[in-house]
Parts: structure tokens; sequence; C-alpha cells
């Protein structure tokens, strides 16, 4: 036993199996001294040691000696096999899982599942976190949920019963857990659900099935071997239900986004998992039983207890004594502490009694007494009343004192927390008693007990005596007496002393306590810049800046230009992107075979051009600026006089249009359409639809209608007499209502009475006889009159005129189009809303147009290219497109479209992406991608001709807001002076966007005044000056109008696709199936979710089968709907106002008490497709598509998310026909083939040799030839028949495009052997189109699908950008991570093509029920603003305000970016913070010689803005160079220039290590796969460069420390204050009347720039100075993570700080050349890998031509290494 005030260091023996604390010690190591390691990281794999645990409880535990298994034990070991299975799987998936945005579209419809205990495993396990820190381990869980919350997910935390017993071993862990579950249900929004047992049990699978998350968050590590295998048991199992899984490892945050590893749920992990499914439940329930029976014998035996009742029977008691003691007592915090304190106290002491009894008198025992327990709960308990008093401003600066908890105060602790486990558990039962749970989060802080027990065994030892303040100390002795009762004790509740005995509870830690440092006040270089001045000059002033005699700035001159050797030249300027893009340019141009290149390029776009839009060639002239009228002016002008010439015109005018209607009725009369009908009627109502379509006579047209109407209703005629024989086609009576409607809304003028008298019988026969009635009763016929209805009704319809019109006439309904033609647009009738945007172009303003897809807003795009053209041969229109696939689209449609005389080395389109320019500055027109006009406009010597740019137009603007590259979008937004259009289908917040963009106008308005204002100044025109003459004049507007048009032209029917007896099943799926009750409570119906008339008819149908009695019934009927009502002509605007009221009645359900109707009205409209296996649904694709051609709904496009699908699907479509038409075959038909082949080799091999011998040709020969060629094309016709493909065999429409344009294309990538596939599906009418097959090759596809030859494409979601496809439906035939609201919307959007299809298909092929649901009803996301600063941006800025030709307009473009934030906007704070990082960016590069204190740039700043897009591994590249660490690798062979391939690999090595970084998750190190080719795991930097590479990061560190100090002023310090997402508040007036508190809470230097509540763990300021705990300890509310430090981490650990390698993808290759290993070993996609590749290619590329351009010596070692590299690199990658 311990006595005199130090530790006795008792004996290790084992005492046996008596339950005391002096064994128990022995199985409660020192929890502290195992899990805190220098870092302050916490490791408890250690702690939790399963086989020492039960080996333990064997010994100790009478309920467990005989039951109990361990490792060892032959039940447990039959199933380790099976957990080391389902472990492989899993580890073999996460090579392959995606690393992802998580929270694409996560708004009001879209949720996810959290598993509670992995949520507690990440938190527990964060490296800033000190064991025993409760309420900084709850804000921790609350930061991590609130991040998610503000990004707009939607979640639902799950605690799983059976998983408590996993922490038994811990009892803090235990109680943590238990308060974490209360906490969150009883202080937050947050959904919690504890009601399941175990994940294997029915109610959980239902829950599933009902709900279907998204996916589900699950750590892919536990805390010990077993929680690991039971949550790969849990990850199977979620897998194994197709829901994917998103793993804690790795998971990352920014502003905007969550990333984290996500892998698909496959059917074969539903195979794996049905197998294996006996056996899992098997091990399952045996762990549990197990788990269950040793941790309750490990918990009662701290307590002492014989049973769990016994226990809870103690607590439940106890409770029941302190309400009769302090009845009105509700604070958690109080019951919390007295009642487990009490019960710690009398549990120990019944222990000690027990204990005492059975051991012999003279044996040593080395537990604590019950007397210096009671002081050790004293402590506790005046820790706990220090909580009550202190803020957390005070306890923020609680000392970190090195001592920690000895062995025999760990036991008792532990102890005490499962005494509070007990309880919490018995207060989640508890229902009678209102406790309030508020501070639940706040129970106890062990950091503060340390050090009142340190005052009170250190300190108050040494003479040190200090009051611990009256409010303190009341409250402590009422809560001891309270205590005292409870426990039984009979000191009169005395509270003081509060130490009796001397006991040590503290001992020193083996390892010091981190050593707390102030981040250093560096101060700031004083800097001369306009720039600097104009955009944070008002804080410069609240700045320390350094005095000019400061040594740090004195040794700046000392920074010279890089000149270890000489020849280097860093300060030199270097050639830009724009440079070194490969051009072809047309212009000035003398090349003979340039030329021949260029005519033959220019002939393929307007060829390409052609099959977009047709040959619609216009020219272009010049217009001088002569006074013109409006347009709008121009259409209500009348003249009164015309010219000789006008008049001449006109009459020549009509004598043309009396021609062509004269050419029209010979078309129409050789037409036949009436035979063409009754033959096939389907065939020749598309042949009637195609002429009227080209038709332009309106009495043509009247005629075609006429007699189609007449054919048609004799075909209806003839079905019903025959009706029995053969089944009735509907579509005669459609086709009848169709000609009907367009009679009487198009050609009226031209009806005679006749015509109506018809039209009347038509109706009369189909049972309308109240519309028949509408037309006047001198227009029916007598013998109509005399029919009765008797006689006719056999030809009627069944239903009333209304219900027809929408049930089977809803796609054919009339549009409301405008039939007056519009000057300005020669090729179509825009629509109002189109004249609008031409309005707004014509008065140069700017527009945010949001339209759906193939709504037809491009049209105003190039109207405005049209305007410009004209204006001048100065003027320039710039096109952004977000891909290169659309750029080229772009590109030849101009072509296509426009001609224009300009003057030599003027064209009128040019082209710039990043590996290819052709006439980029010499165009009017240039299309080009935003990375490479933004090079353009922050070019210092490329500021003239971005002065030419008349408008901008950025097409697919919603990339605003995509992951990659969104922040250059913003940048060219905001450094335009000019108008601009910005389109986009998809933007949920355009008034926002609206708004930021006219904010940034008025910007523009202001510097213009100032300029116009300065030139003012002077009235007079400088001598020598002239007015430049054929310019138009351009009236400037600063205007940003938003247009929004939300109707498409086409109505999109949705399907669902199953497998039922091998046929598909399609079932139709009504948009209101995916939505449920509250959805439609909450949020109303989405916007966008519109239904076609015949859904209208369906939903009415279901609302009156489901309420009988409904009272408007009749009002809502279609045939007495006010809108439809006695209708002949019923259009789509009145369909939609059936369809408003219909919704607008569900919803008055719902709100009126009726929720049950409404939910059984949506479960009408829902379709059951039965459940397919992934595998039959792949195996049994072809047929799929098979299926649509026989339903007429090809051509389509199949969309999938994986590259080697997309092609490998496109295969198997092609495999399926050959295979058919071999079936088809005649026996011995391929030996026919091969003997005929080869006949014919012979005789071409005899006829050319014939030809080539040089002798006469007799009359003989000459017959011989003749018969010889005679035979030669009847060999060939034979072959072409044996070999001819069915056409049931292909899905290439050969009507569509004839041979020699199908040549013409074909032969464009007839020498690219990649392409070999591509071709031969081609001819089959099928095709494939992803990033990584060839430009050329994608053109094959999309030229030919627009013609109709290809009508099979599967695809993945470049396709969706913009590109030109429009098909009749789309198939989503995969589910993806990457199937979002936002894709699906795009995608979805190619279905139904204007002018050809009335209605759009989509089917979901593959896609779960569930995850339909939520991409129907889910919104798209909001665009919000990136982080929009760099260090690399500051010296581009900088570069360009320094070298500009114009300096005044560059410092003007520069402060607009720096301004014009979308993230700052309406945000003042936000602004303050981005003045203050673009100061410390130039700090840094000051500091590092890439500006001086002008702001000039200096150094390698050429080579670093070259870079740019490469941060920080640019600047870090350069901190090489400059150390000449290349230098130094880069020795070449002896007598030789070149270099080893030692040295070639190890210079790769670096750069893959700046260049190629691509995470691998830490777990698949542990896996068992092999790998054949590639070393797969990077090698660490070498020595010399790791040194050189912690010496950047520490300057970084430094320079953003101090940063993240100074903007600390800028938080919200209430919010700081509060957690996170319950905004429980811990602030308040600070405890002063305490000179104890005052003592124990003084630290107060270096806790200023960090969380309060990392505070607790005793993390200060200088943890900003490390980037990997920087987003975890700063103040949450300044709105910086991490990820804006610009730090290179060597090392990356994951949130379990494991090593998380880089993937050695770009060394392997260069090792071994190999994209298919790429695949196998590096779990990278061929396609995707080669694109990886080129990257990192064109970035070495970059950097030797760079170092070449820097250095004057070509033979400088480093140049000449990096071209071989460069060389060598590419030639690999070639060969490819």
């Amino acid at each position: 036993m311990a006595s005199g005030g130090t530790v006795q260091d008792g004996s290790d023996d084992d005492d046996g199996g008596d339950l005391t604390a002096q064994n128990l010690e022995k199985k409660c190591v020192s929890f502290e001294d195992e899990v805190e390691n220098k870092s302050g990281c916490s490791d408890f794999s250690n702690v939790f040691c399963w086989e020492k645990e039960i080996q333990h409880v064997s010994r100790v535990s009478d309920y467990s000696r005989q039951d109990n298994y361990d490792f060892r034990n032959p039940e447990l070991n039959k199933h380790i096999g099976l957990l080391e299975k389902i472990s492989d799987l899993i580890l073999n998936d996460i090579p392959k899982a995606e690393y992802v945005s998580l929270l694409n579209d996560y708004v009001e419809s879209e949720f996810f599942l959290i598993d509670g205990d992995s949520l507690f495993i990440t938190c527990i396990s964060e490296q800033t976190l000190l064991p025993g820190q409760n309420l900084h381990f709850f804000y921790l869980v609350e930061r991590f949920l609130l991040d998610l919350t503000n990004k707009g997910a939607k979640y639902i935390i799950v605690f799983f019963k059976d998983a408590e017993h996993a922490y038994f071993r811990h009892p803090t862990l235990l109680s943590l857990r238990t308060a974490l579950i209360l906490h969150l249900q009883h202080n937050t929004d947050a959904v919690i659900h504890t009601e399941f047992s175990n994940f294997l049990e029915g109610k959980w699978q239902s829950f599933l099935q009902e709900s279907y998350p998204y996916f589900i968050i699950i750590s892919d590590d536990g805390l010990t071997k077993l929680q690991t295998s039971f949550l790969n048991l849990f990850i199977i199992h979620a897998l194994s239900k197709r829901i994917n899984v998103v793993l804690t490892s790795g998971q990352e945050s920014d502003l905007i986004r969550v990333y984290g590893y996500h892998i698909h749920g496959m059917y074969r992990h539903n195979t794996f998992f049905s197998q294996h499914r006996k056996e899992i439940q098997c091990v399952f329930q045996t762990l549990v039983k197990d788990l269950q029976e040793s941790s309750t014998a490990a918990l009662l035996s701290l307590s002492g207890h014989s049973s769990v009742k016994d226990m809870e029977k103690e607590v439940c008691e106890s409770l029941s004594q302190l309400k009769h003691i302090w009845p009105e007592i509700s604070d958690i915090r109080h019951i919390v502490c007295i009642v487990s304190c009490a019960l710690g106290l009398r549990m120990y002491s019944r222990l000690q009694k027990k204990h005492q009894a059975t051991i012999q008198k003279q044996e040593k025992s080395r537990e604590i007494t019950p007397e210096e327990a009671e002081d050790l709960i004293r402590m506790y308990c005046l820790s706990v009343v220090f909580l009550f008093h202190l803020p957390l401003s005070q306890r923020a600066r609680v000392r970190l004192i090195n001592y920690h908890w000895n062995k025999q105060a760990f036991t008792f602790i532990q102890m005490h927390k499962g005494c509070e486990f007990f309880l919490l558990k018995h207060l989640t039962r508890e229902k009678l008693w209102k406790v309030d749970f508020t501070h639940l989060s706040d129970l106890s802080d062990d950091l503060l007990w340390k050090n009142v027990a340190y005052y009170y065994e250190v300190e108050n030892e040494q003479g040190l005596s200090l009051d611990m303040g009256e409010k303190v100390k009341r409250e402590y002795d009422y809560l001891w007496s309270i205590i005292s009762k409870l426990a039984g004790k009979d000191d009169d509740g005395k509270s003081l002393p509060l130490r009796r005995t001397s006991v040590y509870f503290l001992e020193k830690r083996s390892s010091p306590t981190k050593e707390s440092k102030n981040i250093p006040n560096l101060g700031l270089i004083p800097m001369t810049s306009i720039v600097v001045d104009e955009f944070a000059g008002d804080i410069l002033s609240n700045l320390p800046f350094l005095k000019s005699d400061d040594s740090a700035v004195t040794s700046l001159i000392k920074q010279k230009e890089f000149d270890e050797i000489r020849h280097w030249h860093s300060g030199k300027l270097l050639s830009d992107d724009y440079d070194r893009t490969k051009s072809s340019s047309q212009a000035m141009c003398k090349d003979p075979w340039a030329l021949r290149s260029n005519q033959k390029l220019q002939s393929f776009l307007r060829f390409y051009g052609s099959s977009l839009e047709g040959n619609i060639s216009k020219t272009i002239v010049t217009q001088l600026d002569t006074p013109k009228k409006a347009y709008s002016d121009m259409k209500n002008s009348k003249k009164i006089h015309k010219t000789k010439a006008e008049i001449i015109i006109e009459e020549n005018q009509k004598r043309m249009k009396a021609e062509e209607e004269r050419k029209e009725q010979k078309q129409w009369d050789a037409l036949s359409i009436e035979k063409l009908i009754h033959e096939n009627f389907n065939s020749g109502i598309r042949k009637l639809e195609d002429f009227l379509k080209k038709c332009q006579s309106n009495s043509v047209k009247y005629t075609a209608e006429m007699a189609g109407l007449n054919t048609c209703f004799e075909v209806w005629i003839e079905q019903c007499k025959d009706q029995g024989k053969r089944v009735k086609d509907i579509n005669a009576a459609v086709e009848v209502m169709r000609r009907i409607h367009s009679l009487l809304e198009k050609c009226k003028d031209l009806m005679e009475k006749t015509d109506y008298q018809k039209i009347v019988r038509c109706l009369r026969y189909f049972g309308f006889d109240n519309l028949a009635c509408t037309l006047e009763s001198s227009q029916i016929p007598e013998d109509d009159r005399k029919e009765t209805k008797a006689k006719i009704s056999k030809y009627a319809v069944g239903m009333g005129a209304a219900r027809f019109q929408l049930q089977y006439m809803g796609h054919c309904l009339l549009r409301e189009e405008r039939t007056d033609r519009d000057p300005r647009i020669q090729h179509f009738i825009p629509d109002t809303w189109q004249r609008d945007l031409l309005d707004i172009v014509d008065n140069n303003e700017s527009a945010v147009i949001v339209a759906p897809t193939s709504s037809g807003k491009t049209y105003a795009s190039y109207y405005c290219m049209e305007k410009i053209l004209k204006e001048s041969n100065e003027g320039v229109v710039v096109y952004v497109a977000p891909t290169k696939a659309l750029v080229n689209q772009v590109w030849a449609t101009v072509y296509n479209r426009f001609n224009k005389t300009l003057p030599d080395g003027m064209v009128v389109c040019g082209v710039f992406t990043r590996d290819y320019r052709h006439d980029a500055l010499n165009c009017q027109v240039l299309v080009t991608v935003p990375q490479c006009l933004e090079i353009l406009l922050l070019s210092p010597h490329r500021q003239q001709w971005a002065k030419r740019i008349r408008y901008v137009i950025f097409d697919e603007v919603h990339c605003l807001g995509g992951e990659i590259g969104a922040e250059v979008w913003e940048h060219l937004l905001v450094m335009i002076r000019c108008p601009f259009l910005a389109l986009s289908a998809t933007i949920s917040n355009p008034k926002h966007l609206t708004e930021w963009l006219q904010s940034v106008k008025r910007y523009w308005q202001h510097v213009e005044s100032v300029r116009e204002e300065s030139l003012g100044s002077s009235t007079t025109t400088k001598k020598g000056t002239k007015k430049q003459k054929n310019i138009k004049t351009v009236n400037k507007s600063y205007k940003v109008k938003l247009v929004l048009y939300g109707e498409r032209y086409n109505d999109l029917e949705k399907y669902v696709c199953s497998l039922e007896d091998n046929d598909f099943k399609i079932h139709h799926y009504h948009p209101c199936a995916a939505l449920t009750v509250d959805h439609i409570d909450k949020y109303g119906f989405p916007s966008d979710l519109a239904l076609s008339p015949r859904e209208s008819i369906l939903l009415y149908d279901s609302m009156v089968q489901v309420w009988e009695n409904w009272p408007r019934a009749d009002e809502l009927d279609p045939e007495q709907f006010t809108h439809f009502k006695n209708k002949i002509v019923i259009t789509k605007a009145d369909a939609r106002k059936y369809e408003e009221e219909l919704k607008k009645e569900l919803k008055n359900w719902i709100v009126h008490d009726n929720r049950m109707k409404a939910n059984r009205v949506l479960n009408l409209l829902k379709p059951h497709p039965p459940y397919c296996s992934e595998t039959d649904m792949k195996d049994n694709f072809p047929c799929f598509v098979e299926k649509l051609r026989q339903m007429d709904k090809l051509p389509a496009l199949f969309f999938l998310f994986n590259i080697k699908k997309v092609e490998n699907w496109a295969e198997n479509i092609n495999n399926y026909l050959e295979k058919k038409q071999k079936s088809k075959q005649i026996p011995k038909t391929e030996k026919q083939i091969h003997l005929l082949t080869n006949r014919l080799k012979k005789m071409e091999k005899s006829m050319q040799k014939n030809q080539t011998v040089g002798m006469k040709i007799t009359s003989s020969k000459t017959d011989k030839m003749i018969l010889e060629e005679a035979e030669h094309g009847n060999l060939m016709e034979k072959i072409g028949k044996i070999t001819e493909i069915p056409p049931d065999c292909t899905y290439a429409n050969s009507q569509a495009v004839d041979t020699e344009i199908l040549q013409k294309v074909i032969d464009r990538v007839k020498f690219m052997k990649t392409n070999t596939t591509l071709k031969t599906l081609a001819l089959r009418g099928i095709g494939y189109h992803h990033a990584s097959v060839s430009q050329r090759g994608r053109q094959l596809v999309e030229m030919l699908f627009r013609m109709g030859f290809i009508q099979v494409v599967t695809a993945t979601g470049t396709l969706a950008l913009g590109i030109n496809m429009p098909c009749k439906s789309v198939v989503f035939t995969q589910n993806s991570v990457y199937l979002d609201a936002l894709n699906y919307r795009q995608m979805s959007g190619r279905a139904g093509r204007r002018g050809q299809d009335l209605l759009g298909n989509v089917f979901f092929y593959d896609i779960p029920l569930p995850k339909v649901d939520k991409l129907i009803k889910s919104n798209v996301p909001q665009l919000r603003g990136q982080f929009p600063l760099n260090i690399s941006l500051a010296l581009r800025l900088m570069l360009l305000a320094a070298k500009a030709d114009d300096k005044e307009d560059a410092k003007v473009k520069v402060l607009s970016l720096l301004k014009h934030s979308l993230l700052s906007f309406n945000q003042p704070r936000v602004v303050e913070i981005l003045k203050l990082y673009f100061l410390f960016s130039l700090q840094f590069l000051v500091k590092e010689g890439y500006l001086d204190q002008e702001g000039n740039t200096m150094g390698f700043a050429g080579l670093v803005s070259h870079l740019h897009y490469h941060e920080p591994s640019n600047l870090v590249l350069v901190s090489f160079l400059v150390k000449g660490l290349f230098h130094k690798l880069c020795q070449p062979r002896k007598n030789s220039k070149t270099f080893s391939k030692e040295v070639m690999e190890q210079l790769v090595l670096v750069l893959a290590n700046l260049f190629g970084r691509r995470y691998i998750p830490a777990s698949v190190i542990k896996s068992k796969q092999k790998f054949y080719q590639s070393k797969v795991f990077l090698d660490d930097l070498p020595e010399d460069f790791a040194v050189a590479l912690h010496e950047y990061n520490k300057k970084i560190e430094e320079n953003f420390g101090y940063f993240l100090l100074i903007i600390s002023k800028m938080a919200d310090m209430k919010q700081e204050y509060q957690l996170p997402l319950s905004r429980t508040d811990f602030s308040g007036e600070e405890c002063n009347d305490s000179k104890l508190v005052s003592h124990l809470t003084s630290c107060n230097e270096g806790r200023t720039a960090v969380s309060p509540f990392a505070c607790l763990s005793g993390n200060v300021d200088s943890d900003l100075l490390h980037a990997e705990t920087v987003n975890s300890v700063i103040l949450r509310t300044v709105g910086i993570t991490a990820g804006n430090i610009p730090v290179l981490c060597a090392k990356k650990f994951d949130n379990r700080r494991r090593r998380m390698p880089l993937n050695a993808y770009a060394l392997d290759f260069y090792k071994h050349g190999s994209l298919k290993a790429m695949a196998q070993d590096n779990g990278i996609h061929e396609g995707d890998a080669y694109l990886l590749l080129k990257d990192f290619s064109l970035t070495i590329k970059a950097i030797s031509v760079s170092l070449r351009e820097l250095c004057d010596d070509e033979e400088d070692n480093v140049v000449q290494a990096f071209s071989q590299l460069s060389d060598s690199y590419w030639e690999k990658l070639q060969k490819v």
C-alpha cells in the first residue's frame, strides 16, 4: 500500500482470480502512458488489446471463466478464415476507390448515413485531442458535422447497440460514447438512430430499403482488430445491398467541398455475402455473444455487483435519493457528478472490504484506500464546480502540466467512469425526470482535475496556499455534502480539508510535454506598390511593418539573381503558354505543305460544321457607322413611297415565291401520300411530317393536311369495321386529331365549308359530339345529322375529347410559337425570350441566360458573333467553352456559318487550347478554354489584343462551381471590360450570380468614367490625330440582365427497366413517384419537375381512385376543366395549367390533414420493378438495345461513368450483332467467302500483271480482259451479297448517309491504329465517346450520330457538356457517384430532338429505384465562390502590373480580380481576410526573391508563374533549383552528354513527388495484393531534396502562421465560444474572486489564434505552424483552411495517423512503359492513366523549355537532363 506521500512500486505478480482493485490495476494499465506521444497523438491500438483482455477476464471473472473465448478458442477459430477473406475483399476494393467530391447535389432531398462508431473513432483519434478532454472531443465531432451541414449535406447518424460492447476494455470511452449519443439526440437537430441492434437484423434491412442512403461513411480501421472486423462486416454488408461506402480515412474538406474515397457497391459483393450469409451471421452472433458476456463481466468486476440488474438497481436507488435530497436538481453535470461519485465511493468501499477479508494479513496490497479515494473524488468535485464558474475563455488558459495519473488512481478513475456509464445509460431510458442535457458535453475536464491534484500534491505541500473563492467554496461544500449522504459517509459531509491523506495520485510523464512557443512576430517588409496601396491600403496602418534598417530588410539586397553558374539568367522574361503552344496558322503562310494542310483543315471544318447545322453559310459585310433605326422601330414604321428598285425586288420575290410553290405542289403530287399511309401507316406519316416541315407554301401545306386527314380517317374507319379481326391502332385517331389541330390553327383562312363539315364528321365518329357542336350547325352535313349514335358508336375512341388529347396526343399538342419572322434571324422563327436575347446583344448588354438544354439559347451567341463581324474588322468575340471537344464543335460551326473578306493576315475564326492554337490572335472569333483566355488576359504584352475584345460568351458557365478550374472562370468574369453572355441550363441561384456580376460591371463603369474624365479635361484633339474610319461606333452598356426560361420544347418521359424471364420490362416512371408527402409539405414540388399531359391524367386518376368522394373530382375532370371544356384544340399551355392545378390540389391534401390519402396517391404512381443482378443486366445489355430498336426509341445515348465499361459495353453490342448474323448464315458460308476471296485475289493479281506487261494488245487479249473484268465484277457482287449485313444485325442507318460522305468521315481515322475498333463499330451503327478517345475518333462518332448513321453510342459525362448530339432516348446505364442532379439534368437534356422528336425518353437501366427518386427531385447545387487567391496568382498579378505595356489598364484589371471574388461578395469580413492573404503572399515572394520592394518581378518569377497550376510544387521546384540540387543530381556519363538510366529514374522520382501526387488509402499497404510490373508505392524524396523541402515548408509555415495569427482578430468570438452545431454557449464572466482559479488558468501567452476548445487539450498558437494540424485548431469562423497554405507535405497521414503513400504511376510507367500495368497494378484505368501521364509529360516539357530559355549555355547539365527526360518520356507515351 502506498503511504508517506510517495508512490510504492508493487510487484507485478498476479494474485489469482480475486475481484480486487489490486488485480484490476494490472488490467487497467495507464491509459495515458500508452496513448500519448510527443506529438499529442492519441493511438488507442495498444490500449485495446483483445487477447490480453480476454485472457485477463478469464482469470479474474467468475462469470466468464468457463464460457469465455480467446483467439485459440476453436469456435472462434473456425471463422478467422472468413474474416480474412472479407478483409482481403475490401482491401482489394480500396485501391480502386474513387477520390471524389462527396457533396455534389445534397440539397433538400439527398441524404447519406454516418456510422456513429466510425465518427467516434475518427474524432477520438484526432492528434490534437488530449485524452480526457471531453469538451474538445465534442467540439471536434460537432465541427465535423457542421462542416457537412454547411455544405448542404443531409445525413443520419446510426449507433448500433451491439457496437457498444467493443469499448468495455476502457470505461472512459464507453462513457464518452454514451454521452455523445445523448448529446446529439438532445442538443442538436441531427437525426440519430439507436434502435438497431446491428446491421444484420430485419429492422435495419427494412430501413435501408425504405430510405436507400446515397452512401454510408464507415471507418475501415477500428480501435482494435476485432472492431476492425466488425467494421469490415458492416462494409461488406452495405456493399452487398448496393449501397456505396465512403471511408473516413483520407477525408478532406475545403471551403465548399468534402472529398473522400468512394467504394461502389457491386453485384459481386452481393454474391459474396449471399454465398457466406450463414457463416457471416454465425461469426457475428458468436462475437457479439462473447463480447456481451466479457464486457458485462469486465464492468461488473469494476462495480462489485453480481449482475447488471443489481448495478442498474443501485443507480436507480441513488437517483431516487438524489431527487429526495435535491428535488429541483436538473443540470446533467450536477446529476452525473453526484451520483457517479457516490456510487464510485460505495462500490470501491465494498470491493475493498471484500478484498481485505480474503487476503493474508502479512500480504502488502497496492491499491488506494477508501480515504484516499475520497480525496481523489473531492478534487474531482472541485474541478466540476470550476466548470460551472469558469467560462471557456478562462479555461482555455489552463496550465498544461507534465504529469499523469498513476496506476492506482487510474484504476479508481475507470471504476468511476463505469458508474458514469451506467448512470447515462439509465438516463437514456428515464422519461419522468426532466433533465437539462445542455452541458452534457462538459461533464468533466481531466486536465483541470490534474491541475487541482497537482496543486494539492505539489504546490500546496511546498507552502503555496490559495483561496478557492467564496462562490466556488459554497457550491463545492453543497455538492460534497450531497455526495456524502448518498455514499453513506459518517463525516457529516465536511468538505474541507480537501486533502486528508498524503498519497500521490500523479506521476511525471516519461516524455516531456510539448513546449509552448509563440509564433514569431516577423513583421512585414514595407512595399511600394500602387496595387497594394489601392487594394489593401486601408489596413496597412494597422499592420506591424519593419523599419528600413531592420536586418530582415537589409538582407534582401543580398538576394541577387541566381548566379551559381554565370550563364543562368533567372530574371529573364519567359515565353508564355501562348508562344509555346503548337501552332498551325493560316495567315502569312508560304510553305506549300502548310497551305495544303490548312486547306484540308478548312474543308473539314466546313464539313464538320455542316453536320451540326447544315449548309447555312453566310457572307458578312462590314457595315459603316450610318444612322439606322432600331429593329423595334423598324417593325412599326411604314414606308409611304417605294422606289422603283424596291418595286422590282418585290415583284421578283413574288415570282420566285410562286415558282417555289409550283415546285412544292409537284413534289406533293409525286409523293402519293395516301398510298404510302395505306401501305405502311407509320412510315407514311413520317414522310408526311417530313414534307410539312420542309414545305414553305401555306396552300400546299393546307392541301397536304387535308389529304392526311382524309387518309388517316379512312384508316381508322377500316380498322373499326374489322374490329375483332385486328386490334385498333389508336395512332390513326391521333393523327386525325393532329391534322384537325393544324388545320384549325394554321390553315383557317384557307378552309372551306366542306372542310369544316369533314372535321365535324370526324369528331362525331370519335364520339366528341360536344366538340362537333362548337362548330356552326350549318357546317354539319345533312347526312351526318341523320346518322344515329348507335350507328357510329363503333367508331368512337371510348373516352372524352380532353382525356383523349391529353392521354394520347400530349407530345404533339401545339406549342405557343410565334409565326412572325425576325429579320435578324434567317433560319428559324425565334421565340419571344430568344428575341429578348437578341435585343440584349443589340444593346451591348450583358446577360446570364438559364434555359433548358436544346432550348435554343446558343443562337444568341452566333448572332453576337455576326454583329461584331459586321461592326468592323478589328472587334473580337471570344467564345469560352469548358472542354476541347466543345471548342472544336464551335470552331467548326463558326467556319460553316460565316464568310468574310478580311485584310491579309486576318481570319474569321481561330482556336486556342492547351496543346493547340490556330490563328488565335489574328481572328475575329476566338474559341478557347478558360485557362487559355486567362493566359492571354494576364499576359503583360497581350493587352493590345485584349482591348479589341467586344464580347465574351461563356458557355456552360455553371462550371464556375466545378471542382477543377472553377476559379479561372471567376477570374475571367471579373477581368473583362466588355459585355458578356453567360449560358447554362443548370444554375440554381442565378439571381445571386447576376447580382455579383452586376457589381463587377459597376466597378468597370466607374473605371471608365474616371478614365473619360481624365481624357475629357482636354477639349481639343491633339494635332496629327485622325479619326478612325470604317469603324462602327458602339454604345457601351454596363447592365447585366437575367434571362430565365424553364419550358422544354419536348416533354421527357422516364422509364425504369427490369429483366423478367429473359425479357426486358419497361415500367413508366411518373415524376411524382419520386416525391414523398414530407418532401412536398416541406419543399413543395421541385421547380423543374414537369409532367407530360399523359402523366397529368395518371395523377388525376390516382387521386380519384384513392379518394372516392373527393370534392373537386368533377371540377378537375379533364372534360370539365375550365381550360379544356368543349375545346377542339387543347394547347401545351392549357395542359400545363391543368398540371399546376393538380399539383396545387395534391399539396392542399397534405396541408389539410389528408396526408394518408396523398401518400397512397404517390405509392400508386410508383413502379415496382424486381431486383436484377448487375451481371445479368450487363450480359443482357445488347438485348435491351434491341428492345429499344423494336420500340422505335433509337437513336440513343447510353451513359456510363467508367471508361473501360463505355468501350466494353459497346463492343458487347457489336459481338451480339455479329453472333446474330452468323446464326443466320447458311452453313459453310465462311468457307465460301474464303474461296471467293482467294479467287478474287488471284484475278486481281492476273489483271494487274497484264496491265504492267508492255505488250501489244490484240483483239483476243482485249476479249480476255473484258471477260476477266466481268468475272471480277461478278465475284465482287457475290462476295457483297454473302457478306451483306442483314438489317436486323446492324444499327447503322445506311439511308441517312451516302457512301461518299461515309467514306469521307471514315477516312479521317484510317491511319490511326487506336481507332480500328471504333471504325468497326461505326460500320454497324455503334460508337463510344469519352475523353481518352482521340479527337478524330470522337468527331467520327459525333458526325455519324448527328447524321443518323450511328444510332447507338455509349459515353461518359464529357458528352453532356454542350456537345451537339441530340437523340430520341437517353439511357442511364450505370450507377455512380458522378450521377448527381447536375449531371442527370445535363445528360437527360439530350433526349428529344427539337424538330425531329415530339417526346424525349429517359431510361434508367441499372439504377436503383431510390437513386432514381433522388435524381428527379434533387435540385442542382448552388454556385458558391472558391477561395480566389494563391501565391502563384499573386505573383502573376504583380508580373502583369509591373511588366504591362499599358500599366493603367493592367492595374485596374488586377484590382478588379482582387476586389470582386464571388466568395467575398457582400462579405466585408472575407474581403479583409483576402487583403491580408494577398499581403502575406507578397511578403513570402519578397523574402524568397521573386519580387522586390517595389513589386517588380525578379529571380525565377517567370518559371513559378509559368507552372502556376502546380502550386506549391512550382515553388518547391525553384527552391531545389536555387540550392543547386538538380546540378548535383544531373551528372552525365563519362565523356558523354547523355545521362544514365539511374539518373533519369532519380529525376523522375523527384518530379513525381512534386507533380504526380496521387495518394493511395493507407489500408492498401496491408493488402496482400500482388503487383506484377509496377512498384505502386512511390519512394520518398532523396535525403538532400527532403531537407530542402523541409526548409521550404518551414518558411511557408512561419509566414502564414503569422498571417493566421493576425486574421484571428477577425474571428467571430461569440461563435468561437459556442459548440459549432448545438450552439451550446460556454462564454461568460470570468471568475476573478478565486486566487486558486487564477493560478490554475495562468497561461495567457500563445492562445489567441487557436480555438478555445482546442486550447483545452493544450494546443497553442504555435500549432498553426504545422499544416497538418491547422484545420483542427484554427478559429473556425476565419474561413481559412490548410489548403490555403502552400505547404507540400513530404508525408501524408489519414485521421488514424496512418501513412498514405503516393502512387508511383509516373515513375512506374517510365520504367516499364505499360498502360496495362497502370490498370492492373496502380489501380488507374488505362484511359485515365494516359491523361495523367500526358499531363506529367507536358509538365516536364514546360520545365525543360523554361530552363533552356533561362540558360544561355545549352550544354548545361540540368538543361540537358530535363531535355533528355522530356524527349524520352514523350517517346514512351507516344508508343502507347
